[in-house]
Formats: structure tokens, sequence, C-alpha cells
């Protein structure tokens, strides 16, 4: 029996899912969210907000474009929940020898990473730190606080009726022409959103989807005393109250959302070649960061149903690449507009047909 009707159901709610359903909220399209809390990946992550990879000093994909979008989108979100998500800092990027030094001079000239790399080295002063060759620094960074974003959004969607906290069965789903009906709601639409999670849809599992496992751990260290973050073999993030995130590690192997000992270990002993003063771990994190196999994102529509879409793909970058691409996906849903060709779904298709 059928006792609501939506123009969308959204599978999924961690960065995608708060996306889009933020977009059609403001073109004023209902939908109801599908959220079983199985894909914990946007709420363990760094939420880092950063355009270059500070590996190569090289710009992140549409990074400019993602920065312009996104910093706006999280201080609307910010004012609308009514709660503190965004935080900036600087990062400083730990030189290993004169020839990185070199690199990064050469890259700060460049026009697109110019706005955020300081041309200026900077010396180290907090004795807590090893460095031999000092620091760059890039500006304009800072983090978003997904669990409490996520946690904050989700409450407000049940405030609204939007939200089942279940597991979806895509076994239930039946298509009838333009209309979708699953259980009691029928719609005109349905976007998966569902992160790793996606590699068990069986309307999409044909895309090449990796899961990378990425862990963290949260440490106590009062004589530490950063309030920026470091970039060296691992990422070191304050948290204030001398607690601060550090990681992260990519597995490939892995798909278990445990965290290890291992993991542990290897993250202590990177943090111990950074810093010199005593730490104490007083938590750990595990998520799997959804990566396609060319490593850009996967949206669009499927090959086959024409009502059905997925929204995935964004690896460690989601709190960027999320605000950047609902816009977009909403108009391919909506107007029927082109996606770029390097992020549509598309170029899988004939992996869905091979397969069927």
């Amino acid at each position: 029996m059928i006792i609501k009707k939506v123009d969308f159901i959204i599978v999924g709610l961690g960065l995608a899912g708060l996306a889009i359903t933020r977009e059609l909220n403001k073109r004023g399209k209902s939908f109801v969210v599908y959220e079983d809390s199985s894909q914990v990946s946007s709420y363990v992550a760094g939420g880092i907000f950063n355009p270059v990879i500070l590996k190569r000093f090289t710009p992140a994909w549409k990074a400019k474009e993602q920065m312009d979008i996104a910093l706006p989108f999280y201080s609307e979100l910010e004012n609308d929940l009514q709660q503190k998500i965004i935080y900036r800092w600087d990062i400083f990027r730990r030189f290993h020898s004169i020839e990185e030094q070199n690199d990064w001079f050469v890259a700060a000239d460049k026009p697109l990473l110019s706005p955020f790399l300081d041309q200026n080295l900077v010396s180290n002063s907090n004795s807590s730190v090893k460095t031999d060759y000092g620091f760059g620094r890039v500006m304009h960074t800072g983090n978003i606080d997904t669990e409490l974003m996520l946690n904050a959004y989700r409450q407000e969607l049940q405030k609204k009726q939007q939200l089942r906290a279940e597991n979806f069965d895509y076994e239930l789903l039946q298509m009838n022409g333009d209309i979708l009906i699953y259980k009691d709601i029928q719609a005109k639409q349905i976007i998966f959103c569902e992160g790793f999670g996606l590699s068990r849809n069986s309307y999409f599992n044909y895309i090449p989807l990796h899961g990378n496992k990425g862990e963290y751990i949260i440490v106590k260290s009062p004589a530490l005393q950063l309030d920026f973050a470091i970039k060296a073999s691992v990422f070191i993030m304050p948290l204030g109250n001398d607690l601060y995130k550090v990681g992260a590690t990519y597995n490939n192997h892995d798909k278990t959302a445990e965290p290890t000992s291992e993991a542990r270990e290897q993250l202590e002993a990177s943090l111990k070649q950074v810093i010199n003063v005593d730490f104490e771990v007083v938590h750990q994190v595990a998520g799997i960061r959804p990566t396609s196999g060319d490593r850009r994102p996967v949206m669009g529509r499927h090959p086959e149903f024409k009502n059905m879409y997925c929204f995935n793909g964004f690896g460690s970058r989601g709190v960027l690449i999320a605000p950047y691409l609902a816009p977009k996906l909403a108009d391919h849903i909506l107007k029927n507009s082109l996606l770029n060709a390097e992020i549509d779904v598309s170029r899988f298709q004939k992996r869905y047909w091979k397969r069927t």
C-alpha cells in the first residue's frame, strides 16, 4: 500500500547523500532517504579541504572550482544547522630535502597554485617537531567536522520524516515505467549514494569500484602544542584540547571497517618520526574510501533503467567534490544536461552490457 509519494528516493547519507539532498531541496523536490549506517567513511574522514596534492605539489582535480563552491556550501549548512562545522587552519608541509624546497618554489609560481602556496619558507619554531628543512605553508585550508555535520543533518531529516534508518533491499524495488515503488514509497527517481556499499548494489556493481581502507588514530599530547596541521609521512590535524588526528593508512586489500593493530602501529611509528614528545593513543577509527578504477568520480544514469542514478567514487576528497558535483547531477537529472565524460558513469557501460 502506497502511503507516500516523492520525487526521489536517496540511498545513503554520507557526503554524497547530504550534498544531493540539499541541492534537490533547493529545487523544490521531495525525497526520502534510506540510511543504515553501514558505510562510515564520510563520518571518520579527516574532512580536510585542501586544493593541493602535497606529495607532488600539484593542484587536485578541479581544485579551485571545488573550493569556490564547497566553502559557501558549508557556511550555509553551518548556519542552517546552527552548529560550528568549519575550522580554518594552515597546513605546513614538512620538507625532507633542499630539492623539495626548490620544487615548492617552482610550484608556488604556477597560476593554479600561487593563491594557495606561500612563497616564503617557514622555519620550525616548535621544538616538539622534527625537521631539518623547514616547512611550506598551504593557505586557505582547514577541515569540516563531518561527523557532527552528518549527525546533525540526519536529525533534521528525521524531524521532517524524510529519513528511514534501515537497510535498503534492492530486491524489493519495483520499476513500472516511469514509476518506482519501494515498500510504501512511490518515487519518480532513485539515486544511490552508498560509497563503497555500491559494490554490493545489484544495479551498479559492474562499476570497477575499488575500496581503499583508511585508518586514523586520535592522540593526546599536551606537549605538542600545534595550532596548524602538518603534512609529513603522516597528517597531523589539531582537534583542540591537546588532541590530534593522525593518519591515514592506505590499504587496498582489507575491505573490513574494523580498526587494526597493524595500522595503529604503523601510524604510531610514523608519528614518532615527526614529533619528539610523548603522546597517548585515545581512539582509532577506520573506513573504506570508494575510488573508481580511473580515480574519477562516478555519477549519472544507469545504462538500462532511465530513472536510476548513482553518485559516488569521491575517494579521499569528498568534502570538496560532493558540493561541486551535486548541482551538476541535479541538472543532468532534471534538465537532461550532459555530464563531463570523465565523470559520467556511462564510461563503464560496456562492462554492464558485457555482464548482462
